[in-house]
């Protein structure tokens, strides 16, 4: 293509092969110089060092290529920089002064109600101290938490623990120290001490134990000597009658009923009447315990009498204790209980009542009672009161229980881990009598509960009861005793709506008087 005489040029070369491009081998500079320099410079320019590996492998350029490969690769490993930490020398701490400063700049202040930042140096006229005075009497306020000790507040608020110790033994001579209730407020003075690390001597305690009863505990010559100061206090039940309109439950809130003692009211009154059948123009009477100290607190307790005039009728029921439970009966002393007894055990039903094939057994036959499914060791409880005629073993059931209650009716508890209730105890609906076991023919922990009536098993899951009591004698006497006196409790509210009714028949006629004139 071009002469090589009058380019400059020797001979040219054209070399390659394969895929790889043509290259062009131009003569070196230094070819006119014969030394051994000149000759490996025009070797090394005529070396071609970027070779196809994937071209004529196995020839002479293909290694030259492979060992320049290789050579760059370990002069770039030689020449990578080291992975290393690289340390650093830790700051000093800060001093007291620059720390206080780093505060002072920051949002610490407010944060820490602002103690923070530069003091103001003392100056000449600044006199140290050499002893701090102390305040010689310190007012302090205590409450008893729930759950909270009495001596244990005593010594949250700085009384030692052997005074605070005597000052509880002298509080339970007056009142147990259980019955003091969470919330009462104890205000305390401690007087002054001889030496700071010690704690301060208990001046004063004043605080109400009871609604009716208040203590103060007072230094005297040195000694502590506790002080009962009584409070007057009228337990005159509070009597509200009024209309029941379109909602007992409204009209009593509205007159003043508290929610609860209308709750309970209703309950009372719904044992001989439909709550339906109660007109809007019947009354309601409600009596509820109700108590006034001199110092000006109320305390307002449970529901005492119920009462629904309607008509010509009335119906009156009064709470009264009889064997230990509260229990409404009529003015004539007649006591009725309606209800359902209450599963024994807390499980899930596996078998109930009827004929089913025994899975020991291995034959149908008539299943008396209901399986109750619980873990071992569960409690089991009296479905409703009664006296326990038998307990221990027996047969097939195990360790097994019997209640005989009113009625003709008994329930029978079986396959029992373990027997709490005693033959002739009288036990209450919901008292333990047992665990759950799997004693007797029995697969697994469960409960056996079967119920009868006059002897013959019944259905659990159908039974309902009612019990009837007659009050007699000296209990009905103190009954109605108590009936007539509550009955002659002043009304509080004036008769509700029957004194609306006066006042406005009253202003009516005075209108009417007025404009006659």
């Amino acid at each position: 293509m071009f002469q090589s005489g009058s380019q400059g040029y020797g001979d040219q070369a054209y070399a390659g092969g394969g895929a790889r491009a043509l290259t062009v081998v131009k003569p070196s500079r230094f070819s006119l110089v014969a030394s051994p320099i000149g000759g490996a410079v025009d070797r090394l320019a005529g070396a071609d060092l970027v070779v196809d590996l994937g071209a004529r492998i196995g020839s002479r350029e293909w290694f030259q290529g492979l060992f320049t490969c290789l050579a760059l690769c370990t002069a770039a490993g030689m020449m990578a920089p080291s992975f290393k930490p690289v340390r650093f020398p830790s700051e000093t701490s800060m001093a007291p002064s620059q720390y206080e400063q780093a505060r002072a700049l920051a949002i610490a202040p407010l944060g820490l109600g602002g103690d923070t930042g530069h003091r103001v140096a003392s100056t000449s006229a600044v006199e140290p101290l050499t002893d701090t005075p102390e305040r010689p009497r310190v007012e302090l306020s205590a409450t008893i938490g729930q759950g909270d000790g009495f001596a244990r507040v005593l010594e949250r608020a700085g009384v030692s623990r052997d005074e605070a110790s005597h000052v509880s033994s002298l509080v339970s001579d007056a009142v147990p120290l259980s019955d003091l209730n969470a919330g009462t407020h104890m205000d305390m003075v401690l007087g002054r001490r001889a030496v700071k690390t010690d704690p301060r001597p208990l001046e004063t305690l004043d605080f109400r134990a009871r609604f009716d009863l208040k203590l103060s505990v007072q230094r005297v010559d040195g000694q502590l000597r506790l002080k009962r100061i009584p409070i007057a206090v009228d337990n005159t039940p509070l009597r509200i009658q009024g209309r029941v309109g379109s909602s007992l439950y409204q009209s009593a809130r509205n007159a003043g009923v508290p929610g609860g003692a209308i709750e309970a009211f209703i309950k009372a009154v719904s044992q001989k009447l439909s709550m339906r059948s109660i007109g809007s123009d019947a009354r309601f009477d409600a009596i509820v315990e109700h108590a006034r100290a001199e110092t000006g607190e109320v305390k307002i307790g449970s529901l005492l009498f119920a009462g629904i005039t309607q008509g010509g009728k009335k119906t009156q029921m009064l709470k009264w204790t009889n064997g230990g439970r509260d229990q409404w009966y009529e003015a004539s002393g007649v006591g009725e209980t309606k209800g359902v007894m209450r599963q024994p055990v807390l499980g899930r039903l596996t078998s109930s009542f009827g004929l089913r094939r025994h899975p020991i057994l291995g034959f149908s036959r008539m299943h008396q009672g209901m399986d109750f499914g619980a873990p071992m060791g569960a409690p089991i409880v009296a479905a409703t009161d009664g006296i326990v005629s038998f307990a221990g073993r027996h047969g097939g059931h195990g360790n097994y229980v019997r209640l005989n209650h009113s009625g003709g009716i008994s329930t029978g508890y079986a396959h029992m881990s373990r027997i709490i209730a005693r033959p002739g105890e009288h036990v209450r609906q919901g008292q333990l009598i047992g665990y759950v076991g799997s004693t007797g023919l029995s697969t697994g922990p469960h409960l056996h509960y079967e119920v009868f009536r006059n002897g013959q098993a019944i259905n659990p899951a159908s039974m309902k009861f009612t019990t009837v009591q007659q009050l007699t004698g000296r209990d009905l006497a103190n009954f109605r005793a108590k009936l007539n006196n509550l009955l002659s409790v002043r009304i509080a509210n004036g008769g509700g709506e029957k004194k609306a009714e006066k006042s406005a028949e009253a202003n009516k006629g005075a209108k009417d008087k007025s404009k006659k004139g």
